[in-house]
């Protein structure tokens, strides 16, 4: 059990595990649970979200969490506007790792060592369920949106390109 799900049934939050055989040669880790998950939940790739950590203004000390749907890209100016910060980059893979407690592929935005300022994207809104990292790869969360911010203290924001 990893320390998002211990998270969400220690709080007594509704939620439902997906799993699928990770490839170990995959590298594209949203799309390969696109892929996997898709066809059998009955779900589009919009609803599949990935985790992503930022460094904000150059600063390997302050770090954000990013959420948002696996086929989009993350946008580091509007991103860095809504943090109230000069500049956002993503966050070496290294440091996400050991700032989250997770591997790179299967970070989640629960559990992690640290709470730190999170955001996921508007598009989460339209769905009554959104899937994320549940913190290891092969492992999906099923969430209400809703849930997710309110667990996290999160914002929602137009993050993508």
């Amino acid at each position: 059990m990893t320390p998002a799900i211990r998270l969400l049934k220690k709080h007594k939050i509704k939620f439902n595990i997906h799993q699928y055989q990770h490839d170990s040669y995959q590298s594209h880790y949203g799309q390969e649970a696109v892929d996997k998950l898709g066809l059998e939940l009955n779900i589009i790739a919009g609803q599949i979200f990935k985790t992503l950590v930022v460094t904000m203004n150059g600063n390997n000390k302050t770090l954000a969490v990013c959420v948002l749907p696996v086929d989009c890209t993350l946008d580091l100016k509007q991103t860095a506007k809504i943090l109230v910060c000069k500049k956002v980059e993503l966050a070496d893979p290294h440091l996400a790792q050991k700032r989250t407690g997770y591997i790179v592929g299967g970070i989640s935005p629960l559990g992690q060592k640290q709470l730190l300022p999170t955001l996921i994207d508007i598009s989460a809104e339209q769905y009554a369920t959104m899937m994320i990292s549940g913190g290891k790869r092969g492992l999906e969360i099923e969430i209400s949106p809703q849930d997710l911010a309110n667990q996290l203290n999160a914002k929602f924001a137009k993050l993508t390109v």
